[in-house]
């Protein structure tokens, strides 16, 4: 009997010693399947890991950039939310049409529009009609002339802002021999509100430079890919180191501003030349100057303004001449419907490549 319970005492040990194998075994084998921490690749030449989604806000405007979207100008963002983004080479334009009753259509198709640079027809790769939000410089002359109007030109651009998309972005340029940045890109009332109570009203009139300046406050900081100047004036440029000539051409420089002007000039000793700049400003970005008889009727166009804003029609095309040859590009937009004449109003034209240097140099 002691003999077999020798060999039962065998058995068990070995028993014993082999289950102890087996959870050894399988206790490292996760272990065995990772690499060691100071590991590298197993490839050298593998692709490095793809760099963090863009934080940015995604933008609804047609113009709105993003990296790596040359395959499909449709994406997502990693949140789901659909944006649009746009060739390098395509140029944007925002465009109204008005028929033969001075009436906003809003009912056309993208087959109703032929883009021509430079007369040459060019093919529309992004056609948009919606509410887009806009940047937004509010340039309101601060000159001594303007002291009892400030507070109805005020209370219009409030109303401006108002009437406009909630998601726009708007800065207060305030002017007279200077201009200053009162208030930078904000959606509150109150801080626009503030910005434009900062009124010194005194000193000669610097139209042009505010002007350039806004929109290069625009160019560099904005958000938002649409943008617009909504100025308001009481007279003649006296005071800026820019020409009209000079700020025209950067007002026209790739994606810049549309201008809206309201020229209250009933005082003005010389209208006409006044007039004569803001038509040119405007006319030249797709914007419209108006020239109100009273004070009272600015309400009433800055409501105007905001509704021409939100109704446009955004049309892209790429070039059939690459932007980088540079130079001036003469633009024309028409559009035809069945029953009525049509006229779209749109930039008249845009610098291609490289801005020119702040006084034209």
């Amino acid at each position: 009997m002691r003999r077999r319970n020798n060999i039962a005492l065998l058995i068990f040990f070995l028993l014993v010693a082999s289950f102890l194998a087996d959870s050894l075994a399988q206790s490292q084998a996760p272990n065995q399947a990772s690499p060691a921490p100071d590991a590298g690749p197993a490839n050298p030449q593998s692709t490095p890991p793809s760099a963090p989604a863009s934080t940015a806000p995604a933008a609804s405007s047609a113009g709105q950039s993003a990296p790596n979207s040359a395959q499909n100008p449709q994406d997502t963002s990693d949140n789901g939310v659909f944006v649009f983004r746009k060739e390098v080479e395509e140029v944007v334009l925002h465009a109204t049409v008005i028929d033969d009753k001075q009436r906003i259509v809003t009912t056309l198709d993208k087959g109703d529009f032929n883009v021509f640079e430079n007369g040459h027809p060019q093919t529309i790769t992004s056609f948009r009609h919606e509410d887009i939000p806009v940047a937004m410089g509010i340039v309101v002359d601060n000159s001594g002339s303007m002291r009892e109007k400030r507070e109805k030109v005020n209370a219009a651009a409030l109303n401006l802002v108002r009437a406009s998309n909630s998601s726009d972005e708007v800065c207060i340029v305030n002017f007279n021999d200077e201009y200053y940045l009162d208030q930078d890109f904000t959606s509150s009332i109150k801080k626009l509100k503030e910005g434009l109570e900062k009124i010194e009203t005194r000193g000669g009139t610097a139209l042009y430079d505010a002007v350039v300046a806004t929109a290069e406050h625009l160019k560099k900081d904005a958000k938002l890919e649409k943008k617009v100047i909504f100025v308001v004036t009481d007279g003649e440029d006296n005071e800026s180191s820019e020409t009209l000539e000079q700020a025209v051409r950067r007002l026209q420089g790739e994606n810049g501003p549309t201008v809206y002007a309201i020229g209250i000039l009933e005082k003005e000793e010389h209208p006409k030349k006044a007039k004569r700049a803001l038509q040119i400003m405007a006319e030249r970005t797709g914007g419209i100057a108006f020239f109100p008889q009273t004070l009272d009727e600015v309400d009433a166009i800055s409501r105007t303004v905001a509704h021409d804003i939100r109704t446009q029609y955004t049309i892209g095309y790429k070039p059939t001449t690459p932007k980088n040859q540079g130079g001036y590009r003469q633009v024309k937009v028409d559009a035809h419907s069945g029953h009525s004449k049509l006229s779209v109003r749109t930039k008249s034209g845009y610098y291609a490549g490289a801005e020119p240097a702040a006084g034209g140099q």
